[in-house]
């Protein structure tokens, strides 16, 4: 994956302190539950291809929030440490969300810089 599809944590620090960053988790249910960065949207990466995919309404309907845009800046993915969240940001750049970004160092580099 080439460096303009990854996000460091400090500008993610500075992306979610903005109030505009989009932030889909894709480790399983039971590993969110122990740990997520606040306001992240859950999305197994198995599931992700088939969340973007939906049409807005039914993407609203299922993860109670508005479906992240084509041309959306701020569309991060991440996992525990940066493989899922990886080929998460593949598969959506591959339908078409060119600026999506990984987070590659995980939710475990979150949480050691976050003392969680």
């Amino acid at each position: 994956m080439d460096r303009a599809h990854v996000i460091s944590y400090k500008d993610l620090k500075a992306l979610i302190a903005s109030g505009k960053a989009h932030i889909v988790d894709v480790r399983s249910p039971e590993e969110v539950a122990n740990g997520h960065i606040d306001d992240s949207l859950n999305i197994p990466v198995v599931d992700v291809e088939e969340a973007l995919k939906m049409d807005p309404e039914t993407f609203k309907m299922k993860y109670i929030v508005d479906k992240p845009q084509l041309d959306d800046e701020n569309l991060i993915f991440h996992c525990q440490m940066g493989r899922r969240g990886a080929q998460a940001t593949e598969t959506a750049i591959k339908l078409g969300y060119t600026k999506a970004r990984n987070y590659a160092g995980g939710y475990k580099e979150w949480s050691e810089k976050e003392g969680k």
